[in-house]
């Protein structure tokens, strides 16, 4: 394993030796070439305006140009303002075509040096051309010498010093190989050690352990890999004892089924039986149609609140439930919920108070969802709160640890209280204090369970403090605004307005 891994890494090392090598052969023969280029057009107008100032061109003899050309190392051509070769220094200027047409030639005639690299179509090769104007007796009679070089001279020169620098990078690159081939024999070991332990992990022993390997990164991916077999060993430790605990669960899925069954028997056995018995000709007797169509009613009615609050609290729990959620006067929203329910109270006179909050205090909630909560808890109130009670709500700014800002709400009673015992379990489905009583007052024993799903979709806190023999109060907390809500507690598909 640690063999084939470093001969992987030498590998790349010598791929990258490689490019390197030939990134700098080409830039290396690029600055050379470049570098020649400028060096030799500035030597040849150097020689031509020596070969002018001296007026050693003036006499076109071709002999005396060929002499000319052969100590100045440059084919030299005389060409007069028509474009007509006057002379040149390796060929008869007889056979030669008008060079009026030269690029280099036409900027001479208008009084400036040009350079150009062209290929030439006398010798066919290719040359650099340095045209220099010379002053004619005339502005009529132009005239231009033209010195050219083969660029085989620079590819020449150019290739000589990439070979040179060539040997000297291979050179500089042995010192950077042989300190490579050591790392890598060290990164290929621990790379090795790591994947013999990734092995071991694989195969579910998590009590093995790495041992240290230094800094860098691999020594921070082999700590890593040790904090995560830890982990992965307290984890199989917690499954193994949440296992023990399944069938807790599962007994509590049991008692939701049965509680479920057993509220759903009730109501259909009496609507049954009072059916049945309307059949079998109670219909018809006058006294006691109308009392036990009456109580059909009232079973369907238990029916219908009892699956409204199992579909409600089921799209709770699976986060399917949509809010609207906005800011609101929290007097004003806690105020419309309290006047609806004060008929129903008014009726057990039972006293219905408001204490206001703060003036101008808002709260960021469903308008909907707050109605179900407050009308939950007050309706639980005015149930379990004799006659001539009282039932107070109200409100107060908070600020949690965190800093943010919320609002806490309270529901409180006059009622009997809850006994402590009885208090941590108040919020479960299908709890009740006084199972008899809360049927008989038409509970279905999920008010409260709907009561924290609502508030806990809205990132706040509910609990209750009772004490038996004075009364109940029920707070809840729901946020300032939409930056303090737990939008993780919240259903994907809850819109903010």
């Amino acid at each position: 394993m640690t063999g084939r891994i470093f001969l992987k890494l030498i590998a790349v090392i010598a791929c990258l030796i490689a490019v390197s090598l030939v990134a700098a052969d080409l830039l290396a023969s690029r600055v050379a070439e470049h570098y020649f280029i400028a060096h030799l057009e500035k030597e040849l107008e150097e020689k031509g305006r020596v070969l002018i100032a001296a007026e050693l061109v003036r006499q076109p003899q071709q002999s005396h140009f060929r002499q000319l050309g052969q100590s100045a190392d440059a084919r030299l051509t005389l060409v007069a303002g028509d474009g007509k070769v006057l002379a040149d220094s390796e060929a008869d200027p007889a056979t030669m075509e008008n060079h009026g047409g030269r690029p280099e030639l036409r900027e001479a005639f208008s009084g400036r040096v040009a350079t150009i690299t062209r290929h030439s179509a006398t010798l066919g090769v290719d040359f650099l051309y340095v045209a220099i104007p010379l002053r004619a007796s005339s502005p009529a009679q132009p005239a231009a010498l033209r010195l050219a070089m083969p660029l085989s001279r620079v590819n020449a020169e150019v290739a000589a010093i990439r070979l040179k620098i060539l040997e000297s990078v291979a050179l500089a690159f042995l010192p950077a190989i042989l300190i490579a081939a050591f790392l890598a024999r060290r990164l290929a070991s621990r790379m090795g050690d790591i994947i013999a332990y990734a092995g071991e992990l694989a195969n579910a022993n998590f009590q093995a352990r790495l041992k240290p390997g230094g800094g860098g990164e691999l020594g921070i991916l082999g700590q890593k890999l040790n904090e995560t077999s830890a982990k992965l060993e307290r984890t199989v430790q917690q499954l193994q004892h949440e296992h023990t605990e399944l069938d807790c669960l599962e007994r509590v899925r049991k008692d939701f089924v049965i509680n479920v069954s057993h509220e759903l028997r009730t109501p259909l056995a009496s609507i049954q039986g009072y059916t049945e018995t309307l059949l079998d000709g109670a219909i018809n007797d006058p006294e006691y149609n109308v009392r036990f169509l009456n109580i059909i009613r009232h079973n369907a009615e238990r029916l219908s609140r009892l699956t409204g609050d199992l579909l409600i609290l089921s799209r709770l729990e699976l986060r399917t439930q949509e809010f609207r959620c906005a800011s609101y006067r929290a007097d004003q929203l806690l105020g419309d919920v309290v006047d609806t329910i004060r008929p129903i109270a008014e009726k057990k006179r039972i006293t219905m108070v408001h204490e206001p909050g703060p003036e101008g205090t808002e709260v960021f909630c469903d308008s909907e969802a707050f109605y179900q909560v407050v009308s939950n808890l007050l309706d639980n109130a005015v149930k379990y709160t004799p006659e001539g009670g009282s039932i107070t709500s109200g409100l107060k700014p908070v600020r949690r640890d965190d800093n943010t800002e919320w609002v806490e709400f309270f529901v409180r009673d006059s009622g009997m209280g809850i006994p402590v015992e009885d208090q941590s379990r108040l919020f479960e489905r299908f709890y009740r204090v006084d199972k008899a009583r809360s049927r008989e007052l038409g509970g279905t024993g999920l008010g409260l369970a709907i009561v924290k799903h609502l508030v806990k979709a809205h990132g706040g806190d509910v609990r209750v403090e009772s004490e038996l023999g004075h009364g109940t109060t029920f707070f809840f907390t729901l946020p300032v605004d939409h930056t303090e809500l737990a939008m993780e507690n919240m259903p994907v598909s809850a819109a903010i307005q």
